[in-house]
């Protein structure tokens, strides 16, 4: 049985949950299996989210990592493809720290890609008739520390990487893009049902 470590965050700037937490909770309450599901809500905190983070993939040692997040204002879901070695804060975090121009890990590599099937998971979400999107840029705060973070601590032959959701019809500000609560479940959960399928390829074999 496969180890599956599924996160969300904690809710930050000033709101009062957090829709990445919500969905990983609605898919772990309803969860029957295939996998070991393992689930935790991260701190929106630069230090303390890659203490947990690591702490949580020593514990569990699992076969991958998905990890989820708020992009306020996108219409669609991103399934993210490169996590970058830069913090640039434009908020401070949720204990005060707004580091700028700063490594998420000194002398660790410029990017590392991510190592889930993000095209086969672009490609089940669209499948079912999901908004998603693949994406190059995981941005510059606790998101892609997160990513980055998960991608340097996994096993060499554990899968990591990370979805950005938009906001839930519950939690969404006035006038903000969003999708319904059950659709950021469901797409949730579709990602950890094909976390672990092989990549789509072209005919001969290679990567889109």
């Amino acid at each position: 049985m496969a180890v599956i470590l599924l996160t969300g965050f904690e809710p930050f700037d000033g709101a009062a949950r957090n829709p990445s937490a919500d969905a990983v909770r609605a898919v772990a309450a309803d969860y029957d299996g295939p996998h070991d599901l393992v689930i935790a809500t991260l701190p929106v905190a630069f230090d303390a989210s890659a203490l947990r983070l690591r702490d949580l993939i020593a514990m569990h040692s699992p076969d991958a990592v998905i990890a989820t997040g708020l992009a306020g204002g996108s219409q669609r879901i991103a399934v993210e493809r490169i996590g970058v070695n830069l913090i640039d804060a434009r908020i401070p975090d949720n204990d005060g720290a707004q580091p700028f121009d700063a490594p998420s890990e000194i002398g660790g590599p410029a990017a590392r890609f991510a190592s889930l099937p993000t095209k086969r998971l672009f490609q089940v979400l669209t499948e079912e008739g999901l908004p998603a999107h693949l994406s190059l840029s995981a941005g510059t705060y606790v998101c892609n520390h997160v990513l980055y973070t998960a991608l340097g601590a996994v096993r060499a032959d554990a899968r990591a990487g990370f979805v950005h959701l938009p906001w839930s019809t519950s939690t969404a500000p006035a006038g903000a893009a969003h999708l319904a609560d059950k659709d950021l479940a469901r797409a949730v959960r579709l990602v950890v049902d094909h976390a672990l399928d092989a990549e789509v390829t072209r005919p001969g074999g290679s990567l889109w």
